[in-house]
């Protein structure tokens, strides 16, 4: 299969600012990645030169993701909030292409840690609205030349978008060339009863896949059905990248949401270098 390997700033560092790129990058390289995946906490943080230069120095593509905190919920009551978050995801935008990026990924239709109970009715006001936004987003990001790849969170996440179903649903309402999709494999171990099918569900749609363990740890240290996940990937020709996502046990943005209070390797290039070794002996097989 033809897959590129990436790993996420977040394993190291939250927020990331384009400075840490000089320390970074090379040891992302060195590791043996092909890609590095940019959490973008903080769009001023972020200077697309210094970034460009330090991929190119260091032969790295690279991927956008996005945080996507209270103040940026597309699905919410206040219009003012709304436009955060759009003026955000634009902010997102503008680094990717100037970054070199294809996209932008991430959990973009509310805030990571809405999960609720609500009526029917409220759940479909905010819905219709999460579709209205990431029309205007697509828009945006079509204007550019890149697409979004609309990232699913368990349950404990987001009570929106939980499976390649739902969001393939709001793939389909939004009706916009440009919404795409993402699937993380932590968050298919919670949700899909077969994470073969999740992605045969994405199919075409699927634009990246993020991988940790069921627990968040090291690739290959868990639960997780990797036979699975290899053999839908193979069956849709997937060629992207997969990237390992998991997160410095210092992360601000979204500390409350993820939930990780302590270290899961004995040190965080550990991680990185011991999850590539088993992903490449799993997909390059």
């Amino acid at each position: 299969m033809r897959l590129t390997f990436g790993v996420s700033t977040w394993l190291w560092t939250s927020p990331f600012s384009s400075e840490q790129a000089e320390t970074l990058f090379p040891k992302i390289k060195e590791m043996g990645f092909n890609t590095v995946e940019i959490a973008i906490e903080d769009p001023s943080l972020i200077n697309p030169e210094v970034i460009k230069q330090e991929l190119k120095k260091n032969n790295l593509s690279v991927i956008i993701c996005g945080a996507f905190g209270a103040s940026r919920d597309l699905s919410h009551d206040d219009d003012t909030i709304q436009k955060n978050g759009l003026q955000y995801i634009e902010d997102c935008l503008n680094i990717a292409q100037q970054s070199g990026a294809s996209f932008f990924a991430g959990p973009m239709y509310s805030a990571v840690g809405k999960a609720r109970m609500v009526s029917a009715e409220q759940r479909k006001t905010e819905w219709d609205r999460s579709v209205k936004n990431l029309r205007l987003a697509c828009k945006m990001a079509a204007d550019l030349g890149l697409q979004l790849a609309i990232e699913p969170l368990n349950r404990f996440e987001s009570d929106m978008i939980n499976s390649a179903d739902d969001a393939l649903q709001l793939i389909h309402e939004i009706g916009h060339p440009a919404a795409m999709m993402a699937l993380d494999g932590f968050h298919m171990s919670i949700e899909e009863r077969d994470i073969e099918q999740a992605v045969l569900t994405a199919g075409d749609k699927l634009l990246h896949v993020q991988v940790s363990e069921n627990y968040r740890g090291t690739p290959g240290t868990g639960q997780t059905n990797w036979q699975a996940l290899k053999n839908g990937i193979k069956k849709i020709n997937y060629t992207g990248a997969v990237s390992i996502e998991s997160f410095t046990p210092e992360n601000k943005e979204l500390a409350g949401a993820v939930c990780i209070w302590k270290k899961l390797a004995d040190s965080q290039d550990q991680f990185a270098r011991e999850g590539l070794a088993f992903l490449r002996k799993l997909f390059e097989q």
